[in-house]
């Protein structure tokens, strides 16, 4: 499939940024960017809570951009750009049958002139059958011709599911000359991918960020945002203090992964994750993508009363944690102003 070269936009970091090893050559234009931020009026919705000494604002991610939506778009705008630079033409990711990753992967490579392999974990009697049907994110992906490879539940990315998409992308390149481009990790959270990010952070600066607002909250499930904030807040100088709120594995698991990175920019001997970033375990509730009733019921709550809607899977249970550290431990938060990051 061929796509337009002209779609590759020079990349141009941040003069807090250029020192950075690993700075991409190109990125492409995929997200609606300048996302609004306003005052979030939660108290509202939960009367009952003793949060009323905050001044809570909301960055509107959700609003990247219709079936593009969320933040995982604005790593793909640089993980999707180096595969057309290296000159690929099929990206390789995974995820499960609804994964919102692979969806906005899909679209985007297709709007792109890309095509996609998605090798989705399912039970045995779906790989049986084949049949997984066409509702939400499955229609999405048929829609835009994602090809779907079916793994075992329980295979891991690695060695289990990389080691069948470099036997796919070997098959393709010999017989007809397809050249895949696979997603490591899956979801593109490496330091590629990481500068959708930094780009994310000048965009808050350019909206008074640094100005307005003591502290950041951010829901944490791959650890990519996080880090490119922590990493952006730490290299502009800024005293903004960072939170993220576990909504799957814990903090340790987190700290690690963002220091991996951290060394990878070869910062390893300045800064430490644990420096820059308080990630805050405690309300991963059930399970990942698994909904406590109060978690439903702080969903609807917040939605009906104010408009935002939050999701189960990472939104609720951040804003969840959110409003608990504030009741209770007021003093995590070093002041008032908190600008809330939905993703």
């Amino acid at each position: 499939m061929d796509y337009n070269i002209q779609s590759l936009i020079k990349y141009t970091p941040p003069s807090w940024a250029s020192k950075l090893s690993c700075i991409p050559g190109y990125y492409v234009k995929l997200a609606q960017r300048m996302t609004p931020i306003h005052q979030w009026n939660i108290q509202s919705a939960l009367p009952e809570r003793k949060i009323s000494n905050f001044q809570i604002c909301i960055k509107r991610d959700d609003m990247t951009g219709s079936v593009l939506s969320g933040n995982k778009i604005r790593k793909l705008e640089f993980v999707l750009a180096d595969a057309m630079e290296k000159k690929c033409n099929m990206i390789l990711t995974a995820g499960g049958p609804q994964s919102n990753h692979c969806r906005t992967t899909a679209v985007a490579a297709r709007q792109l002139g890309l095509s996609t392999g998605l090798f989705f974990r399912c039970d045995e009697d779906i790989r049986s059958n084949l049949q997984l049907g066409y509702q939400g994110n499955m229609l999405l992906d048929s829609m835009v011709e994602s090809k779907v490879f079916l793994v075992e539940r329980k295979a891991q990315f690695v060695p289990d599911i990389l080691s069948k998409m470099r036997t796919l992308a070997d098959h393709l390149k010999n017989t007809t000359g397809d050249k895949c481009y696979i997603l490591m990790p899956t979801d593109g959270s490496n330091t590629i991918g990481l500068f959708g990010y930094i780009e994310f952070f000048r965009e808050l600066v350019e909206q008074g960020l640094l100005e307005n607002f003591d502290d950041i909250v951010v829901a944490c499930c791959s650890g990519s945002t996080a880090c490119g904030l922590a990493l952006s807040n730490y290299l502009t100088g800024s005293k903004i203090k960072l939170h993220t709120v576990c909504v799957s594995s814990d903090s340790n698991y987190f700290y690690h992964h963002i220091d991996e990175i951290l060394e990878s920019f070869r910062l390893s001997d300045q800064i430490k994750a644990r420096d820059i970033i308080d990630i805050i375990d405690g309300y991963v509730g059930l399970g990942y993508g698994l909904s406590a009733e109060d978690e439903i019921k702080l969903s609807y709550d917040i939605s009906r009363s104010t408009g935002i809607i939050l999701d189960p899977v990472y939104n609720t249970k951040a804003v969840k944690g959110m409003l608990y550290e504030m009741e209770n431990n007021p003093q995590r938060f070093q002041g008032r102003r908190i600008l809330y990051v939905h993703t």
